[in-house]
């Protein structure tokens, strides 16, 4: 790896994955009611330390996203092969947070399906998508930025916690007392 991507304007270059992502995470939430779109993106009870964290984390992503856009394919390697992989693990990943997301009660905590092995299986998918494309691009300073927005996106999700607590109460606790927040034992 390197530590900056390639850089370079053409046709095989990170976009091509990002795009890719991009219309699939539209369509599926094209099938989204507005009411679970309105509840996936509802930030009105995070405290205003959450909301700034977040900021920063979506700066680190933006920049993430520039440099994976212009940030030069490097096909015909290891790399390709292990970054197209995680990237599909992502996205197929994904694609089912949000159809069990959709697909829940709106007046209860999610706890079914891949909400039954995390409580926040869509960042994580996210996160193991974006690595695909950071390591497919081959660049040491994404895995960083990628690194500090999982930082900004951990902080966000407690603040995010506190918020479905008191909104749900004892069915969230005992839903967190269940769940890992990310996967197994994290």
């Amino acid at each position: 790896m390197e530590l900056l991507p390639k850089i370079k304007f053409g046709l095989i270059n990170g976009w091509i994955f990002f795009i890719f992502y991009l219309v699939v995470f539209i369509i599926v939430m094209s099938t989204c009611s507005k009411e679970v779109r309105k509840r996936l993106y509802d930030r009105s009870l995070w405290d205003k330390k959450t909301k700034i964290i977040t900021a920063i984390g979506k700066l680190f992503s933006f920049a993430n996203i520039v440099m994976i856009l212009f940030g030069a394919i490097q096909y015909k390697t290891v790399e390709f092969i292990i970054g197209t992989t995680l990237y599909s693990i992502g996205l197929i990943g994904l694609v089912i947070a949000i159809i069990n997301y959709r697909n829940a009660p709106l007046d209860k905590p999610i706890t079914t399906r891949l909400y039954k092995i995390s409580r926040n299986p869509q960042i994580i998918m996210i996160y193991i998508l974006f690595t695909g494309m950071i390591i497919v691009i081959n660049s040491w300073i994404n895995l960083i930025f990628l690194f500090i927005s999982c930082i900004c996106a951990h902080f966000s999700i407690l603040g995010e916690e506190k918020a479905l607590t008191e909104q749900y109460g004892v069915l969230y606790l005992e839903y967190k007392k269940q769940v890992p927040r990310y996967f197994l034992f994290f």
